[in-house]
């Protein structure tokens, strides 16, 4: 990032996740993207908590330690693919996005993931992990689903060790039936609505219920909601405009669910230049402490208020209606 960036980055959060692949056309390797902003943010805040990205299903071959899960290398190096899951009807390295699949059934890959991702964050000086997928590529072996989850759930409570008591361990949205062993493990649970098809109000209100089980159980809960109408295969050129539109809703839908130790992120995508650069002045308004908990207008229905010290939130996660008053 340029100092302008980090300078506006750091202004806007104490805390973030560096991008899998950011820094790698610079530095040649993710670690090192993330190595050089992390230092770079804590030069401004030495107080900054900045994650280190890693995931746990797909071989992104971003990071010099994930270099060789690629199509012209994998064959020269059975070590590495027998960490790899074959397609069971061709026999090939199965892929999703482009990056080969893990086999967390493999204990042998289980060690050398988590000596991985701690390397990562020891060499990058970050302050903990950002885990991405949790479901263990289930679906190219749904016969397995419970070993998958408990397998799932032993990496990340081996890693939480590795890194120690001193790190933060976020799971990418680990708040759901099939992360139950993963849950335990994780300081941190994000929320990952990531186009309007995944924050139904069922969705909404469902995640709502799992923040307040976070902050009872001393974990910090991310809320993401994507830009309205936004997915990977749905970004529109006006897109800075767009989001300044509806960053009305997406920060009311944070505001009724809101805990203690709760972080907001909006964007329409991962990429620096997908939103972490927008300037919303909503964000820089005075909120203040909240004066209780949220309420349904009435039951069953699907208007939501709240009100803090210096706002008044109402949000209709039918009609995706909202209006924060500020006073």
């Amino acid at each position: 990032m340029t100092r302008e960036e980090v300078e506006f980055i750091a202004q806007q959060t104490d805390f973030l996740c560096i991008e899998k692949s950011h820094g790698v056309k610079e530095l040649g390797a993710a670690e090192l993207g993330a190595k050089h902003e992390a230092a770079a943010l804590k030069k401004i805040n030495p107080d900054m908590k900045v994650l280190f990205y890693f995931n746990a299903a797909y071989a992104w071959p971003f990071t010099s330690y994930n270099k060789n899960f690629t199509k012209d290398r994998i064959d020269e190096l059975p070590e590495l693919k027998q960490f790899l899951i074959p397609h069971s009807k061709t026999g090939k390295l199965a892929d999703q996005f482009g990056a080969f699949c893990f086999d967390v059934l493999n204990p042998d890959f289980r060690d050398w993931w988590v000596q991985t991702v701690t390397k990562g964050v020891r060499e990058s000086g970050c302050d903990g992990a950002f885990i991405d997928q949790m479901h263990g590529n289930v679906k190219l072996r749904k016969n397995k689903s419970v070993e998958i989850q408990r397998a799932m759930g032993e990496m990340m409570t081996d890693l939480k060790e590795s890194l120690g008591p001193d790190k933060i361990l976020l799971a990418n949205n680990a708040y759901s039936e099939d992360a139950k062993y993963v849950y335990p493990a994780s300081d941190a649970i994000m929320f990952e609505n990531y186009a309007s098809t995944k924050s139904s109000k069922e969705s909404l209100l469902s995640e709502w219920i799992q923040m307040r089980r976070n902050a009872k159980k001393g974990k910090i809960s991310v809320f993401r909601l994507g830009v309205e109408g936004t997915g990977r295969r749905n970004i529109k050129p006006n897109m800075p405009e767009l989001a300044k539109e509806n960053v009305e809703f997406a920060l009311a839908c944070y505001l009724i669910g809101a805990q203690p130790y709760s972080y907001f992120l909006y964007s329409w995508g991962w990429k620096l230049a997908s939103g972490a650069l927008v300037d919303y002045p909503e964000f820089h308004k005075p909120l203040g402490p909240p004066k209780g908990a949220a309420k349904r207008t009435t039951p069953g229905g699907w208007e939501f208020t709240r009100e803090f010290e210096h706002a008044s939130v109402w949000v209709n996660t039918e009609t995706r209606q909202s209006k924060i008053t500020w006073h």
